[in-house]
């Protein structure tokens, strides 16, 4: 990827912030982790008066504004992170490229594939990067997971089972809007995807989608919009291999003993949550041995250090537009087989 320019080390970044954010204190987070990797918080970008005063409190002598488009036309900041519903990304992610300056959009990069697109020619337009806040790509049980199954603990990857969930009544929120959230697969469903695509060999070829509404939409009379009570989502592999994706708010029994990613090898099954990991593995004779453990810590901060090395001295940018796009692409085309009732072809691998 080309770059408008280089730096001469990474306090010459100024970045900043797109929604300075009410829920997970998100906005501060970002600067935080930015300031972290040696770059300089320069301006924030908000609608809501009241963040725009807590910024101010909490990064004496930022830039504050109402609106983005003041803030391309004042402000000299370099790279801006999109903190904002999920629906909004590419609209403010193309404007803010197209003024050239880098972008790191928040997850999802964006609802649909064609967005992605315009996206990602954006910023080879601009030359500026583009890339997305996928700081769970260093989370302690995936760099574990693939060090361990990519060292051969449960032989050849045969299937990875994704799932998440529980039985309750969405919140009262954006998140819960299907036309902003893009529906029940798109907040963790981007993460745990993102998560497989690592230990996952081949090019995607088709995702089947299916998708249960209705029960929850009634009780939910702020939103006219639900998400979906349960989405299911199959990805087949040229490698032979395939996922497979559930998010619930109908599970009523969620197994305790089920991780969130479940990789099955010819050697043994790797079950993976959070916090621990198991190896189960069968003899054929009907013995069983049971390896477990604790995760290492997450390295999120690896992100923002990333992005300031690319910068700075030109390392690999780890988390790429086209691989942003990856998971995207599998939760659009899961979301067109559902409404369609059947499986879509890929269109990227």
């Amino acid at each position: 990827m080309s770059k408008q320019k280089t730096y001469a080390n990474p306090a010459d970044i100024r970045v900043g912030v797109v929604g300075y954010g009410g829920a997970f204190r998100m906005g501060r987070s970002h600067l935080e982790e930015m300031k972290k990797a040696g770059m300089t918080p320069t301006a924030v970008a908000e609608i809501d008066a009241e963040r725009l005063k807590v910024a101010a409190t909490e990064f004496p002598g930022i830039e504050t504004y109402s609106d983005l488009e003041t803030l391309l036309e004042r402000s000299k900041v370099d790279l801006l992170a999109i903190i904002t519903p999920h629906n909004t990304h590419a609209a403010l992610a193309v404007r803010c490229l197209e003024a050239g300056r880098h972008v790191v959009c928040e997850k999802p990069l964006a609802i649909t594939t064609d967005e992605c697109d315009e996206m990602i020619a954006a910023a080879e337009a601009a030359g500026v990067v583009l890339s997305t806040y996928h700081n769970r790509h260093w989370d302690g049980c995936i760099l574990h997971a693939v060090e361990r199954i990519r060292g051969g603990a449960i032989g050849e990857v045969v299937r990875i089972e994704a799932h998440m969930g529980g039985f309750g009544k969405p919140r009262d929120w954006w998140r819960s809007s299907r036309s902003i959230s893009g529906g029940i697969l798109y907040d963790w469903g981007v993460h745990l995807i993102e998560y497989a695509l690592q230990l996952l060999d081949g090019d995607l070829v088709e995702v089947s989608g299916f998708a249960h509404t209705g029960f929850w939409a009634p009780q939910t009379p702020w939103k006219d919009d639900t998400n979906e009570d349960e989405g299911f989502a199959v990805a087949r592999f040229s490698s032979g291999q395939w996922l497979t994706l559930t998010l619930s708010a109908l599970d009523h029994l969620p197994k305790s003993d089920r991780g969130q990613l479940e990789i099955t090898g010819t050697d043994g099954t790797y079950i993976m949550n959070g916090r621990d990991w198991r190896i189960v593995r069968k003899d054929g004779a009907g013995g069983e041995t049971v390896e477990s453990g604790l995760n290492p810590p997450s390295e999120g901060w690896r992100l923002y250090q990333n992005i300031a090395d690319y910068l700075v001295a030109g390392e690999p940018l780890a988390i790429t537009p086209a691989w942003a796009r990856r998971p995207i692409h599998v939760l659009d085309l899961a979301v067109r087989s559902a409404t369609e009732g059947r499986a879509q072809p890929a269109r990227y691998g």
